[in-house]
C-alpha cells in the first residue's frame, strides 16, 4: 500500500510538545518530617528521663517525708514498671533509652548514629535535672533529693554498679538483636531486670545503672561527692555489655537499628 493513501494523517498529527530540560532531572525528595521527627525523639528522651528520675529519686524523698510509707520493695519496683510503660509509649519515637549508658551502648554497637549521641545525652541530663528541681520545689531539700550514695563502701558500690549496668544493658541489647521477634515486648524483660536489680542491690549502691538519674539529684542537691561512681560504673558496664553481646549474638541483626532509634527506616 502506498504511503500517499493517508496524507492527512501525517500532516495533521499533533507533534509532541518539546520537554523542558528540567523534566529529565530527578526531583529531590522533600523531607519535611525529618526535623520534627528529631525534635520528637529528643522531647521523648527528655520526658522519659524526667519521669524516671521523678519516680526513682522521688520514691526516696517521699519515703523520707512519709516515715517509710513507700517501702523498699515499692521503690525498687516502681522504676522498672515506669521503664516498661515508657518502652511501650515512646519506644517507637526515640528508642526509649532514657539512660546515657544505653545510648552509649547502642552507639558502640553501631545501632545508633554517633552524631545524635550528644543531643540525647544533653536532653537526658536536662530531664533528670528538671525532675530534681521539681522535687526540690515540692518537698524542699529532703533526703538529698534521692541522690545515689554508696552504702557499703565505695569499692563495693562501684563494682555493684558495673555489674548491674552490665546485666541491664546486656538484656537491652539482647532483646534489640531479636527485635523482629520480640518487638515492644522487650519492655517486660527490661523493666523486670530494673526491678530485679533494685530489689537486691539498692541497699548496696542504690542500683542506679543510669548516669542521668544520678546526676540530676546530685547536681541540684549538691551531693556530688560520690557522683563519679554512678558515671564510671554504668559506662564500664555498658562497654562490657557491648562486648558480651558481640560474643553471644555476633554483629548487628535485622531490625536491631529500629529498636535503638525507634524509626522504621531501612538500613
Amino acid at each position: 500500500m502506498s504511503v500517499h493513501a493517508f496524507p492527512q494523517q501525517t500532516k495533521g498529527a499533533r507533534q509532541p510538545e518539546p520537554r523542558s530540560p528540567h523534566d529529565h532531572e530527578p526531583r529531590l525528595e522533600q523531607k519535611p518530617e525529618e526535623e520534627p521527627s528529631n525534635a520528637r525523639s529528643l522531647f521523648a528522651e527528655f520526658f522519659g528521663t524526667a519521669a524516671l528520675t521523678t519516680v526513682a529519686a522521688g520514691g526516696e524523698v517521699i519515703a523520707s517525708i512519709s516515715a517509710g510509707e513507700v517501702s523498699h520493695d515499692a521503690r525498687a519496683i516502681a522504676p522498672g514498671l515506669l521503664v516498661m510503660a515508657l518502652i511501650y509509649a515512646i519506644g517507637d519515637v526515640s528508642g526509649a533509652h532514657v539512660n546515657p549508658a544505653v545510648t552509649l551502648a547502642f552507639a558502640l554497637r553501631r545501632d545508633f548514629p554517633w552524631r545524635k549521641v550528644p543531643a540525647y545525652w544533653i536532653v537526658q541530663i536536662a530531664g533528670a535535672v528538671s525532675a530534681a528541681w521539681l522535687l526540690r520545689t515540692l518537698f524542699g531539700p529532703i533526703a538529698q533529693l534521692g541522690a545515689n550514695r554508696p552504702r557499703h563502701g565505695v569499692g563495693v558500690s562501684l563494682v555493684m554498679e558495673i555489674l548491674l549496668s552490665w546485666l541491664l544493658i546486656t538484656v537491652i541489647l539482647g532483646t534489640a538483636t531479636r527485635n523482629r521477634l520480640i518487638g515492644p515486648n522487650a519492655a517486660i524483660a527490661v523493666g523486670g531486670t530494673i526491678a530485679l536489680c533494685g530489689l537486691f542491690a539498692a541497699p548496696i549502691s542504690g542500683a542506679s545503672m543510669n548516669p542521668a538519674r544520678s546526676l540530676g539529684p546530685a547536681l541540684v542537691s549538691g551531693a556530688t561527692g560520690h557522683l563519679w561512681i554512678y558515671i564510671i560504673g554504668p559506662v564500664a558496664g555498658s562497654i562490657l555489655a557491648v562486648i558480651g553481646t558481640w560474643i553471644m549474638h555476633g554483629g548487628r541483626k535485622p531490625k536491631e537499628r529500629d529498636a535503638a532509634t525507634g524509626d522504621e527506616e531501612k538500613e
